[in-house]
């Protein structure tokens, strides 16, 4: 999409007010995906039952072979009614050029080194498998576009933010396959925790007690032709792929905050279906 199509946030009360309009659609039955409802009791199209479940604008495909921090940020502006083309994105975003990234096997184990992914996007999003930005990053993107943006990283955290009609944006690694523990040393000498050459961003959109909901934007490739662009993880596998690179996510909300806790659930509401979901 050219740069003409972009959209600016809403502002906060404007925001706000309609999605107020739209968990009223949800509930009267006619829900419209374009924007999150944070209904707690629901089933998708599929039947499955989630605890928490946003309805997502899926992205078919990365911009490039290695953008899958910005495509799984674009599900999630997209999905809150922004448009904005790759361009864009790294604009806000940053992109060190300073140092291309590389790695090293040691004795203590893996090592990559380059530019500071705590604020930019570090490498050849192109060519590069080691290129990528951690979730700090990618903070000021969704800050720029007027959305409530909060660091989480525990099960219960996650929960809430789902629970409350936020997306989560996280690292985590492709298929939530094993990955070789590893350092990512930045210029100023900074150590962060990351995985070697099997480094993905995804968005977290439900989840029930057994699973998490995964909105992926690589899909089919000749690494899995199977994968799917919306998919179940378990709890079970998720959680240490989620710990190999810090917890690092992203909480995302057209809400003015994102609470700290779980919200209070009525136990006798009705369950809402939401139709037009994957």
């Amino acid at each position: 999409m050219g740069r003409g199509m972009t959209r600016r946030g809403l502002g906060v009360a404007a925001r706000n007010a309609v999605v107020g309009l739209t968990v009223a659609r949800f509930a009267s039955g006619t829900p419209r995906p374009s924007l999150a409802s944070p209904a707690t009791q629901v089933t998708n199209a599929n039947g499955r039952a989630y605890s928490a479940y946003v309805p997502v604008v899926p992205k078919f495909g990365q911009f490039y072979q290695y953008t899958c921090e910005f495509d799984a940020a674009w599900i999630i502006l997209a999905t809150y009614g922004v448009e904005a083309p790759f361009e864009e994105l790294l604009d806000i975003v940053g992109h060190d050029v300073s140092i291309e990234p590389y790695y090293e096997e040691t004795a203590a184990g893996f090592i990559i080194y380059g530019g500071d992914i705590t604020s930019a996007f570090s490498g050849d999003y192109a060519n590069n498998l080691l290129a990528r930005a951690s979730g700090k990053a990618f903070q000021p993107l969704f800050e720029q576009f007027d959305l409530a943006v909060k660091p989480i990283g525990t099960r219960p955290e996650l929960e809430s933010a789902l629970k409350s009609g936020a997306l989560v944006w996280t690292k985590a690694t492709v298929d939530f396959q094993p990955w070789a523990d590893t350092i990512w040393i930045t210029p100023s000498g900074a150590e962060l925790p990351t995985v070697l050459g099997n480094d993905h961003a995804v968005v977290i959109n439900g989840y029930n007690e057994d699973v998490v909901v995964i909105s992926d934007p690589l899909g089919p490739t000749s690494s899995n032709w199977n994968r799917a662009f919306e998919y179940e993880i378990t709890w079970a596998t998720f959680l240490p792929v989620w710990g190999a690179q810090n917890q690092d996510a992203l909480a995302v909300s057209p809400f003015s905050a994102i609470p700290s806790t779980s919200p209070s659930i009525d136990p006798t509401a009705p369950i809402i279906e939401i139709t037009g979901g994957a």
